[in-house]
């Protein structure tokens, strides 16, 4: 089939609430990807910062090839050796102690907010507590997911959502204290905010944020789906903070392609909160995805993945700076490690899609912020080819 008939073949019958670019894509290898007329694309998205090894990891896809032989599924009903692996590893990484798999990062994020009620719940002896999250948050599409994202244009078509939500300003600490009291059982945020424009923490407003929860018995729950997973230059960024959560909610990488998430808390929070019949999932920790997991905490750690992006950093940044130098309508860039926003004052949708054309693949974070999220594995071969394949896209539109 032509790239034209698989396209209209999807159009046909698949729901459109995707506005796709006009590529089918066929296959990858390291940090590219081929479409079916074999032109190669350099992957400066990785799939929305889910594919943290590039592509066709030789290590990575025998572990999975071996499980989708011996097992695929079971259920939560048994143990199998892959949900401990995993759960262990996972624990490993992050630093908590209890993990609940579940199918997305979504779906991760219900489980922590169900979890914060319950143990409020349990501790006071009624329900009706409050939740704080941040302005320019995004959580996922789910409805408890959207009730905490705090971008109106995702929320308004899904009203009434989740209700005791109460919304504060990201990196402003004086707006979370202006929210707090005895009834909130939990404040979220990103630990780097995405989709609001790749904003990272102050480490000051992270300290005060766990330093009021502390004071006022709230759970801090930090989303780190999309910039966990080494992204930061560490296993998880708020381990570069000095701060930990109660609950921290995890996806993308974690699974390298896998559809797989997970929530993960303390030992405290475990034994005062969720309760057989509180909680499950049919797929959720299944033999594959477990076998990804427990894969992908093991591959990133031994190839030093978190510590490659910290060499790295300093000449991607230098590769931003030299845009904002070149570009009037380049007015600055900001994030962490591998997880880069490029701001422009012209719209970003026409430069995410010039760049397509040229073999680049990048994402928008908002309406401004050119989204930079390449696969940890990326070289300076790879920063060099995207520095000269955005050139020409960006003086394109001087």
């Amino acid at each position: 089939m032509t790239k034209q008939e698989y396209m209209n073949q999807a159009e046909q019958h698949l729901f459109h609430v995707y506005n796709r670019f006009p590529v089918v894509f066929d296959h990858g290898e390291g940090v590219y990807l081929y479409d079916t007329d074999g032109k190669a694309y350099l992957d400066f998205a990785s799939g929305i910062g889910v594919m943290a090894l590039g592509y066709a990891d030789p290590e990575y896809t025998e572990a999975l090839t071996d499980q989708a032989k011996r097992l695929l599924h079971t259920s939560n009903l048994y143990y199998t050796p892959q949900v401990a692996q995993a759960a262990e590893a996972l624990a490993k990484v992050s630093g908590l102690d209890k993990v609940f798999f579940t199918n997305s990062g979504a779906e991760a994020i219900e489980g922590a907010i169900k979890t914060a009620k319950k143990f409020a719940s349990l501790r006071d002896g009624h329900a009706g507590h409050e939740v704080i999250a941040m302005q320019q948050s995004f959580h996922g599409r789910t409805v408890g997911a959207l009730s905490v994202t705090g971008t109106d244009h995702y929320r308004e078509p899904f009203y009434p959502l989740m209700g005791g939500v109460k919304f504060a300003n990201f990196n402003d600490l004086d707006s979370v204290k202006a929210q707090m009291t005895n009834n909130v059982c939990a404040v979220i945020l990103e630990t780097v905010q995405g989709e609001g424009g790749i904003y990272p923490a102050d480490p000051a407003f992270l300290k005060g944020v766990r330093d009021l929860c502390d004071e006022y018995g709230a759970l801090l729950i930090l989303d780190e789906i999309q910039c966990g997973m080494g992204r930061t230059g560490s296993m998880y960024a708020f381990q570069q903070y000095g701060v930990k959560p109660d609950i921290l909610t995890t996806a993308k990488a974690l699974g390298l392609g896998v559809p797989v998430g997970a929530f993960v808390v303390t030992d405290k929070v475990a034994q005062a909160s969720l309760v057989p019949g509180d909680h499950g999932t049919t797929y959720g920790g299944n033999p594959l995805v477990c076998a990804a997991v427990a894969k992908s905490c093991e591959l990133i750690e031994k190839r030093g993945l978190p510590e490659h992006v910290q060499t790295m950093t300093p000449y991607l940044e230098q590769t931003l700076d030299y845009f904002v130098e070149k570009y009037d309508f380049a007015t600055t860039h900001r994030g962490m490690g591998f997880m880069q926003g490029l701001v422009l004052t012209i719209p970003v949708g026409p430069v995410v899609a010039k760049a397509l054309e040229e073999g680049l693949i990048v994402l928008s974070a908002g309406k401004d912020v050119l989204r930079l999220l390449p696969p940890l594995v990326m070289e300076k071969e790879g920063i060099d080819e995207m520095k000269e394949k955005l050139t020409r896209v960006l003086d394109s539109f001087c």
